[in-house]
């Protein structure tokens, strides 16, 4: 990827600059990532692994702090409370920093005011699936079907990421999609599996060893363009609804206020590992696209993510109260 091989230039020349007087110790104690989830869950591996690699390049412990609750929103408002001085960084998400402000009425933070940028760590594409049973091969199918008003187009959703897949597919295509909501992708697999329900949408993840057993086929990754978590499967986008895509994804961000130098310091840190290519494999073995980037890139990133999903998360009424 040519940007993060200039990037990768970028960050050795940033982390053999000094920081200025007052800050050339930087960093000189460990420093605590806060992961507003639960250990084990796949934002935390992949910020365990991150966090590992980076240590070892800054010579400084790292400590992941796991702060889980209220959607992710009572880790990220310890983060925005967090002293601004560099020793305090958070992973904060599609859902902390783009999502929730808009499914629950009452927040204690604002994600765009609270945090500042620092690098779009990765992200990961939803996959569309049917039970092989099915005779739907692709977006078009599925869509034919449900203007038929079919109940074999019943979509399986394990998470609010997963509806807002059908939301925006209703969205952008017009169809009558009806989607069944579901605690957990087990559950939601079960009934695919057993014929009750014919489509799921779910991470790439969740859905591996059942599409690996070909007990499940992919229509679709909603991404905007193909994944390697997915590969040889076509967006959504390719198969006719334009301008379609859905990812989730993590980013680092720290305090408000945090100085310049550090936010430079971690960018570069963070792209430096990003570019390795045994880091990159490791990534896409957890389920993420690695990314990278520069702090602008992920303020205007989040910030198109919350101007597209405000309107939709509204009219489908779509709250987490």
């Amino acid at each position: 990827m040519k940007l993060l091989s200039a990037l990768f230039g970028l960050a050795c020349a940033l982390l053999a600059v000094p920081f200025a007087h007052a800050q050339s110790a930087y960093p000189n104690k460990p420093i605590r990532i806060i992961v507003a989830y639960s250990a084990g869950q796949g934002t935390d591996i992949a910020t365990r692994y991150l966090a590992e690699q980076i240590s070892k390049d800054i010579g400084q412990p790292i400590v992941i702090d796991n702060r889980p609750g209220a959607g992710g929103n009572l880790g990220t408002d310890l983060a925005a409370q967090a002293e601004a001085d560099g020793y305090t960084l958070t992973v904060g998400t599609n859902a902390t920093h783009a999502l929730n402000q808009f499914l629950y009425s009452k927040m204690p933070f604002d994600a765009a005011k609270a945090f500042e940028p620092i690098v779009l760590v990765g992200t990961f594409p939803m996959v569309v699936a049917v039970n092989t049973g099915s005779a739907l091969t692709s977006i078009n199918d599925l869509l034919a079907l449900s203007r038929k008003n079919s109940r074999e187009a019943d979509v399986a959703l394990p998470s609010t990421t997963a509806r807002l897949v059908l939301e925006l597919l209703k969205d952008r295509s017009g169809a009558p999609l009806f989607g069944v909501p579901y605690k957990g992708s087990g559950n939601a697999m079960t009934d695919v599996l057993g014929g009750q329900v014919p489509v799921i949408v779910d991470t790439p993840t969740a859905l591996k060893t059942q599409l690996a057993a070909g007990k499940v086929r992919a229509l679709a990754v909603t991404s905007s363009q193909p994944s390697g978590l997915a590969p040889g499967v076509k967006t959504v986008a390719e198969q006719g609804v334009a301008g379609f895509e859905v990812v989730a994804w993590n980013a680092l961000y720290a305090p408000k206020g945090t100085p310049p130098a550090v936010i430079a310091f971690w960018n570069a840190a963070m792209n430096k590992a990003l570019a390795r290519p045994e880091t990159r494999q490791r990534l896409l073995e957890l389920g993420f696209d690695p990314a990278g980037g520069t702090p602008a890139q992920l303020s205007d990133f989040a910030k198109a993510e919350r101007q597209k999903w405000q309107p939709i998360i509204k009219a489908a009424a779509i709250s987490l109260d």
